[in-house]
């Protein structure tokens, strides 16, 4: 059996908001060293889960390997543009061992939805960046049930990670990175 391993990855606000109220990541949340240090840990990943709307939205210049969670799929099922996964259909190693039969790191970069998913599937490691000084009212939270649990930390905490050392990206733009671990 391949070894996996399940990495999360976000940028959020101090609301913990990923996205502005209109569904998209805004400007004031963008930052040029925490994308350096994603795309790095995309080009480690074996395959890339995410959602649609991300998927639609961010296009796949490198061609990584994608697996897309939909509903509108029949289980897994492969397309022009990647491999689409219903997860009520097919479970979650069926579908990686498909897309990725020699192993390695599953990277779920999101949406919210993604994310409760997996939290409940169970992160290996979650690579959570934050911007301070950014607020994103009416924006998409990181997980629906960040605000009852107390915050991102909490919930990611609750779910059996522990932190390491926060590491600054960019000190000028108040931007670092926590990697929680099982």
């Amino acid at each position: 059996m391949p070894d996996y391993r399940v990495h999360g990855h976000s940028i959020v606000s101090d609301d913990d908001c990923i996205t502005d109220a209109s569904g998209l990541m805004p400007e004031a949340l963008r930052n040029d060293a925490d994308w350096a240090h994603f795309q790095a840990e995309l080009d480690r990943a074996a395959v890339i889960v995410l959602g649609r709307k991300g998927h639609e939205q961010n296009p796949n210049p490198k061609r990584r390997p994608r697996l897309v969670v939909s509903s509108s799929a029949r289980g897994i099922e492969r397309r022009a543009d990647g491999w689409w996964w219903n997860p009520a259909d097919v479970p979650l190693l069926q579908a990686i061992i498909r897309v990725a039969p020699q192993g390695g790191i599953v990277a779920v970069p999101g949406g919210r939805l993604v994310n409760d998913l997996f939290l409940e599937l169970g992160f290996d490691a979650y690579h959570l960046v934050r911007k301070r000084g950014v607020r994103l009212p009416g924006g998409v939270k990181i997980f629906t049930g960040v605000n009852e649990a107390g915050g991102a930390e909490a919930l990611l905490a609750r779910h059996g990670l522990t932190p390491a050392a926060p590491v600054v990206l960019d000190a000028a733009a108040a931007v670092s990175l926590t990697v929680w671990q099982r």
